[in-house]
């Protein structure tokens, strides 16, 4: 797959939409070798370019059909080692971008996890997240709103999650939702204690802009977000469900409702395009990744997160003169120590 490591994908991005990819063709254990020889710079610069074509930025025009939920060109079996080493060194160069962040105690990143049910959120997490010091990340996960949840705004039960500084914070699901699962069931409206004269036609447009605003005020205040759309195909979604269905260790994962949204596929799909044109932009864009392939997902993720950690700037803090000489005498005393 060589996503993160190899420059094996020849491609251009017009729009913002992924065009036709032509794949080199090299051996798998060449290119495996080629991988394992990039040092950290030439990742985060090659992670860069690669979460690029998946990226929406201002979201004007935007069209769901543009982006295929299989990666194009399509990894075969002998791009899986490689794309288990090149995933290991995207967590290690986005460790390493996170620590930075963390002694630097300025920014903070939002990433925010949306998708169909079975589209892998839990699995990229996992993966993408597993070499973060625990202490610089936190994970939120939104379910149907509490009546304590609905005493309030929309925004609200994310709001007391967000990232503090030096921190990336991971949502998934998030107020999203709001414009999505609430939209394709309107009812849900009539239970949020809305005044009737505010449920109007105009809701959704005055969402967006909610949202749009809300990020718009974050990024000036330091955190950087950005939206992660696993779009994964319809085929695969039923392709996954029955996979819980008839693994034991899976059946926890699964329920009759989750089979019952299906029949609303068109709905959503629609809701998600029209959320992305109205919520992409360039400080806080989506990012459509192709969801029917696990592994290749998860390296995108990794790219986009490596990608706007990238963007910060970041660098350990100044060390003062000062400091330095005191550390120096602090050394000199412990080596002076009888033994």
């Amino acid at each position: 797959m060589g996503a993160i490591g190899q420059g094996q994908y020849a491609y251009r991005v017009n729009n913002n939409k992924p065009k036709n990819l032509i794949m080199m063709q090299e051996k798998s254990k060449k290119r495996e070798e080629d991988l394992s020889k990039l040092s950290k710079k030439d990742l985060i610069k090659r992670a860069k370019k690669f979460s690029k074509q998946y990226c929406v930025g201002d979201g004007e025009g935007f069209r769901l059909k543009d982006y295929n939920p299989k990666p194009q060109p399509d990894p075969g079996p002998e791009d899986k080692p490689l794309s288990k080493q090149a995933l290991q060194l995207g967590v290690q160069a986005l460790a390493a971008l996170q620590d930075i962040l963390y002694a630097q105690d300025k920014w903070s990143l939002l990433v925010i996890f949306q998708a169909m049910d079975a589209a892998g959120k839990d699995g990229a997490i996992k993966h993408v997240m597993s070499g973060v010091n625990p202490q610089g990340c936190q994970v939120s996960s939104f379910k149907a709103p509490s009546p304590e949840e609905l005493d309030h705004d929309f925004l609200w039960r994310c709001q007391k999650h967000l990232p503090e500084r030096g921190r990336i914070g991971i949502f998934n699901r998030s107020y999203y939702e709001e414009v999505l699962v609430v939209r394709v069931h309107e009812k849900i409206l009539q239970s949020q204690k809305l005044p009737e004269k505010l449920i109007t036609k105009d809701i959704w447009k005055e969402r967006f802009k909610d949202i749009r605003n809300f990020e718009k005020y974050l990024h000036r205040n330091g955190t950087i977000v950005i939206k992660i759309f696993l779009n994964v195909s319809r085929d695969e979604q039923k392709k996954r469900f029955i996979e819980r269905v008839d693994d034991p260790d899976k059946n926890w994962k699964f329920s009759a409702a989750d089979s019952r949204e299906r029949g609303y596929w068109d709905d959503y799909m629609n809701a998600y395009e029209e959320m992305i044109e109205n919520t992409s932009t360039e400080e806080s864009p989506w990012y459509v990744v192709p969801a029917d392939d696990k592994s290749y997902a998860r390296i995108a993720v990794a790219s986009a997160i490596i990608h706007a950690l990238d963007q910060m700037d970041l660098e350990y803090p100044k060390v003062s003169a000062e400091k330095i000489a005191e550390l120096q005498e602090v050394k000199k005393a412990l080596l002076a120590e009888e033994k």
